[in-house]
């Protein structure tokens, strides 16, 4: 099949004696929610499309214990995270590249201390290097006279102070980036961090996704990017509180990425 995605997984890789460039740590989201695996596949499309030797863990990848440990759980956090990294290690991984910040912050700041160390970088950050190694273009206009406006993701900008990378795959789609109040260090959180995706809102005067979306509408954009899938999910759910789905899209990155490369 012409459109068939091809994901080649470790064990194969392995099978075969070959070690590729990358491995590509998916998430829970990338894996089993239905949007989030939307950025999944529009990711897996551009490494195919710039030849990255790359390789998933398939049904050896389990959760990377950031929701368990965010929300107290250290011991289980622990049992989760030691599973993985006998498992990386084991395939002697070197560098991991992930579409989810929760993913990305655990893997490189709480994994070295329990014997897990790796080059770990954010798929925006990657898509990054490959347009500046000429890998990828990002030609076409498709987005000429769009105007974006980028959510941080708390687990990327804040807690790693990776702010550039997005922005400038965004002004290098033609678009103009246009900026909420809150944005870069002074960014708002989308209200899923810390496991808070899982459970009901507690009592107040107004949800924080709510919040964030107000701030991102007043950018009048006609895209709010996101490199988060909980915050995809967030800025989602706010647009269709203000009945605005037909205005704004909320798109990831890879996504945008993707759709200028007709991919």
């Amino acid at each position: 099949m012409e459109n068939e995605l091809k994901v080649p997984t470790m064990a194969e890789l392995t099978a075969a004696g070959q070690q590729p460039e990358v491995l590509f740590w998916v998430g829970c989201a990338g894996s089993f929610d239905d949007r989030a695996k939307k950025i999944t596949k529009a990711f897996v499309k551009i490494l195919n499309k710039a030849k990255v030797s790359f390789a998933v863990l398939g049904t050896e990848e389990s959760c990377t214990g950031d929701p368990a440990k965010r929300s107290g759980n250290e011991f289980l956090f622990q049992m989760q995270a030691v599973t993985n990294i006998e498992v990386l290690n084991a395939y002697e991984v070197k560098k991991v590249v992930t579409a989810c910040p929760h993913c990305f912050n655990t893997l490189k700041n709480e994994y070295p201390g329990l014997g897990g160390k790796y080059e770990v970088v954010h798929h925006t950050q990657f898509l990054k290097q490959l347009l500046e190694e000429g890998r990828i273009t990002m030609e076409g206009g498709r987005f000429k006279g769009k105007k974006i406006t980028f959510h941080d993701p708390c687990y990327l900008g804040r807690a790693n102070n990776v702010y550039e990378a997005p922005r400038e795959l965004i002004q290098k789609l033609d678009a103009e980036l246009v900026e909420m109040k809150n944005c870069k260090k002074k960014g708002l959180c989308c209200g899923a961090g810390g496991a808070q995706m899982f459970k009901e809102p507690e009592k107040g005067d107004k949800d924080i996704n709510i919040e964030r979306t107000e701030q991102a509408l007043e950018t009048k954009p006609d895209i709010i990017a996101a490199g988060c899938p909980f915050c995809n999910t967030m800025m989602t759910d706010g647009i269709k509180n203000k009945e605005k789905e037909s205005e704004v899209a909320v798109l990831d990155i890879a996504e945008l990425i993707a759709k200028a490369e007709d991919l």
